[in-house]
């Protein structure tokens, strides 16, 4: 046996890693990223802004200006926090890590984010996953007995949830709330596409943060998410977060966007009224089933035996478009496809390629 398998934790040995295909040559629809660029005179202002950047130096840990912008373009309430994290996915590790006492439990739908579960798992946690209605939709009743069971330290809800593309009912999250003794948090990766927020409400529970990402309104390639809530929670959580996590570049080119915030609006809108037409026009296709979509992604089911989404996938692949094959990730999802929303050419050449591997 090599040293790094006498080593290695078994659990991690057992898991893959996180993999991303190469889009190389592709229509790119498969990871939610916005599919607009910065128009050039704002490229060129960011282009600016990190020539002048003082690449020799550390980051300042706090970040504080763009905190600030943050808080005033993203409606913080006014006594809340906001936290900083290389994107979302070091929020997760660094709130996990905070609530880590041995023998505590985290707890959320299922399937959901992935990487609440992985988080978990690192941190020597038990993870609950609840299973959703076969439609996707959340059963209160049967979640909050697995929180009153379970008593979990934290609780993700994902609003809207990934990959399902659904938004849970307001109602059922606020009794999960009431009936949580531990943390939860609200996930709003998607919140430009959807209805509704928690942000504005942080103030009226006294267990509650929410998390956000900049990642699907243009700045994927940056890497900046961010966590608000009452201070009590935020300090916590900052003495096991990174102190140079965000680095000046981030730092310096989300200022100049949040400043143009408006430019990132405008595109969101685009993609919201792009995701009705992509909808309507899978409905039509008799071999799906389409399902309710709060996000900036669509997913759909292939009927037909196992195996079924993997032939569509393989073909869409050939045809020079790629999207996301979730079978295999969860027996909730087998023939399922997501597909990303992009520019109404892209999408013109995805529902061309996807109803000639449907023939």
């Amino acid at each position: 046996m090599s040293t790094a398998k006498r080593i290695i934790r078994p659990e991690i040995q057992a898991l893959a890693a996180y993999h991303v295909m190469d889009a190389s040559g592709l229509v790119k629809l498969d990871v939610m990223e916005s599919p607009y660029r910065l128009p050039e005179w704002l490229a060129k202002e960011v282009g600016e802004v990190v020539a002048n950047l003082e690449l020799n130096r550390y980051p300042i840990p706090t970040a504080n200006k763009l905190r600030g912008l943050i808080k005033q373009t993203m409606g913080v309430p006014a006594g809340c926090e906001v936290l900083l994290g290389n994107g979302s996915d070091e929020c997760i590790t660094y709130i996990t890590t905070a609530i880590g006492k041995p023998g505590a439990v985290v707890l959320a739908p299922s399937p959901s984010f992935v990487i609440f579960q992985m988080a978990a798992m690192f941190q020597h946690l038990k993870f609950v996953g609840v299973p959703l209605n076969d439609d996707f939709s959340l059963d209160a009743d049967k979640f909050i007995a697995a929180v009153k069971e379970h008593q979990p330290a934290l609780t993700w809800i994902a609003y809207p949830n990934n990959p399902t593309g659904n938004a849970f009912a307001v109602k059922d999250i606020e009794r999960i709330i009431a009936a949580a003794s531990g943390l939860v948090v609200i996930d709003e990766a998607y919140q430009p596409f959807a209805d509704g927020s928690f942000m504005p409400r942080l103030n009226e529970f006294d267990n509650v943060v929410v998390m956000r990402t900049v990642s699907k309104i243009g700045m994927a390639g940056m890497r900046l998410g961010y966590v608000a809530g009452k201070p009590e929670w935020i300090n916590e959580f900052d003495k096991t977060r990174p102190p140079y996590n965000i680095n000046v570049m981030t730092e310096a080119v989300a200022i100049k966007l949040l400043e143009h915030k408006a430019v990132l609006d405008e595109q969101a809108r685009a993609i919201l009224a792009e995701r009705e037409v992509v909808a309507a026009e899978l409905r039509k296709l008799p071999q799906l089933t389409v399902y309710p979509s709060a996000t900036n992604f669509v997913l759909a089911r292939v009927a037909g035996e196992k195996g079924a989404a993997a032939k569509v996938f393989d073909a869409m692949k050939a045809a020079g478009v790629l999207i996301k094959n979730l079978s295999g990730g969860h027996p909730a999802l087998e023939n399922c496809l997501r597909i990303t929303i992009g520019t109404p050419e892209e999408d013109r050449a995805m529902l061309a390629a996807l109803k000639a591997a449907l023939r």
